[in-house]
């Protein structure tokens, strides 16, 4: 599973890929907002700290804004990943960007025939929302499986990227039915590696290493 970041918070982002352990990032919108920047200006300093695709999603909701909005955000670095919304016009510019050769992800997915569409209309990423599904009392992982389910049966390169994760349990669970990518978090990503069973075994080690009066170096 590939682990993407879903924030704009460029401090994070370094520390992350720093670790090794990144392999792309999400923005939007209300991530953008969050940092109080311009988006043109925090897109381009995230792309250069990461190798993996970052999404920057347009704003505009007509299929002619969203192309003249994807032709500016895509000039920001060769690894920028189109965002759009799961709409018609969103599915037609998804369509038109990928068949330039450029990277898109599908956002804001909250059913199986809307992933079958933006798999259809070529997308490289679909972006499933588990926790705002969660929130409406239903399972969102039954969406990570049915669409696993559509996609494999007729072999879509469209890769599932499960997002509006909340827990490191939902990570647990869309890697066991086989999303190909997480976006989380910071927090929720740096959870991941804690366990009280390491912590507790850590110590003892320690302890039992400090009494051998011992050094490696």
């Amino acid at each position: 599973m590939k682990f993407f970041v879903d924030t704009a918070d460029v401090k994070e982002i370094r520390e992350l890929n720093d670790l090794g352990l990144l392999d792309g990032v999400t923005t939007n919108p209300s991530l953008i907002a969050k940092s109080g920047r311009s988006i043109l200006e925090v897109t381009k300093e995230i792309c250069d700290i990461v190798s993996g695709p970052v999404s920057a999603e347009v704003t505009a909701i007509d299929y002619d804004g969203m192309m003249k909005e994807a032709a500016v955000l895509s000039k920001i670095a060769d690894n920028i990943c189109i965002k759009v919304p799961l709409t018609l016009d969103g599915l037609r510019a998804c369509k038109a960007i990928t068949s330039d050769g450029r990277k898109v992800n599908v956002t804001l997915c909250f059913s199986a025939t809307q992933a079958l569409l933006a798999a259809k209309a070529g997308a490289t990423f679909i972006s499933p929302f588990i926790g705002r599904i969660d929130d409406m009392g239903v399972n969102g992982m039954e969406l990570i499986a049915e669409i696993r389910t559509i996609y494999d049966n007729y072999d879509y390169k469209t890769e599932i990227l499960a997002a509006s994760i909340r827990t490191v349990n939902h990570v647990k669970e869309a890697a066991l039915i086989g999303a190909d990518v997480a976006t989380v978090p910071p927090a929720t990503l740096k959870a991941l590696v804690k366990h009280p069973l390491t912590d507790k075994g850590l110590e003892a080690f320690l302890a039992d290493w400090a009494k051998t009066g011992q050094k490696i170096v």
